[in-house]
C-alpha cells in the first residue's frame, strides 16, 4: 500500500470519534441512561448532597471527560461510553435541580429543557450546516455534539418523570410508553425514507427517559411503585454489564461524511 493511502486511512481513522450505530450501541445507550439515573440518584439522595452540589460535581466530571473526549485523536470505546455516562448523570441531577429546587414542576422543566435542545440543534445547523452524527469530524463540531446530547439527556429525564408522575402512568407504564415509541422510530425507520438524522435523534432522546424510568423503577421505594434495590449495587451492577458488553462485543468507530 502506497504511503499517500496509508495517510489517507489515517485521517480517516482520525476523524471517527463515535461509534458504529449498531443494536450493541443502542442497548449500551440505555444501560448508561440507567446508570446515569441511578448513580445521580446515589449521589443527590442516598449521599444527601442535594441536587446542586451532586450537579456541579458531575459537570465537573462532564467536562473532564468532554475534554479528553475531543482531545482523543481518534475513537476510543471506554472514552466514548465515559463521556456518555458523564452526561446522563449530569442530566439527572440537573433535572431534578431544575424541576424540583427551583419549583418549576415537570412541566415546566421539560419546556425548558426541550427550548434549550431545539436551540442547541439550531445553533448547531446554523453554524455547521448539518445535525448528523456523520460530520462529527472536527473538535467544534464534536463541542455541538456533546452539548446536544447533554441537554438530550437532561430532557429526557424530566420527560420520564413527568411521564410517570405527573401523567400519572407510574415507572413501568411509562417505561412502556417509551419502549413503544423506540419501537414506532424502528419501524419508520425501515419502512420509509424519513430523515436518518431526524430519526436518530429521536431515537437518542427516547432512550434517556426509557432508561431512567429502568432506573427510578429500580431504585425509589415500593410505595412509589419501584423495587427499593440500592442504588449503589444497582449502579455497580450496570457498569459491570457496560463494561462487559464494550469488552465481549467490541465497538468500531463509526464513518463520517468524508468516507
Amino acid at each position: 500500500m502506497s504511503t499517500q493511502q496509508n495517510n489517507v486511512l489515517s485521517v480517516d481513522d482520525a476523524l471517527s470519534k463515535v461509534p458504529a450505530l449498531t443494536l450493541m450501541f443502542w442497548f449500551i445507550k440505555i444501560l448508561a441512561t440507567t446508570l446515569g439515573e441511578t448513580a445521580g440518584d446515589a449521589l443527590s439522595m442516598s449521599m444527601n448532597l442535594g441536587y446542586l452540589l451532586s450537579t456541579l460535581i458531575f459537570a465537573g466530571l462532564f467536562f473532564i471527560a468532554v475534554t479528553t473526549q475531543i482531545k482523543a485523536k481518534q475513537f476510543h470505546p471506554f472514552l466514548y461510553w465515559a463521556t456518555i455516562i458523564a452526561t446522563t448523570t449530569v442530566g439527572t441531577t440537573l433535572a431534578d435541580f431544575a424541576t424540583r429546587s427551583l419549583g418549576i414542576g415537570y412541566t415546566g422543566g421539560s419546556t425548558l429543557l426541550f427550548v434549550l435542545l431545539m436551540a442547541s440543534l439550531g445553533i448547531w445547523y446554523k453554524t455547521m450546516g448539518s445535525v448528523s452524527v456523520n460530520t462529527v469530524d472536527s473538535p467544534k463540531t464534536e463541542m455541538f455534539y456533546w452539548i446536544t446530547i447533554m441537554f438530550s439527556q437532561t430532557l429526557g429525564t424530566a420527560l420520564g418523570d413527568w411521564t410517570a408522575d405527573t401523567a400519572g402512568l407510574g415507572y413501568v407504564g411509562a417505561a412502556l410508553i417509551y419502549g413503544g415509541l423506540l419501537i414506532l422510530v424502528i419501524v419508520i425507520y425501515y419502512l420509509t425514507n424519513l430523515s436518518r438524522t431526524l430519526l436518530f435523534w429521536a431515537a437518542f432522546i427516547l432512550t434517556r427517559p426509557l432508561g431512567a424510568l429502568v432506573g427510578d423503577f429500580l431504585d425509589k421505594p415500593v410505595s412509589s411503585g419501584g423495587l427499593a434495590l440500592s442504588r449503589y449495587s444497582a449502579s455497580a451492577t450496570l457498569m459491570v454489564v457496560i463494561i462487559a458488553c464494550i469488552l465481549i462485543f467490541p465497538q468500531r468507530a463509526g464513518k463520517t461524511s468524508n468516507h
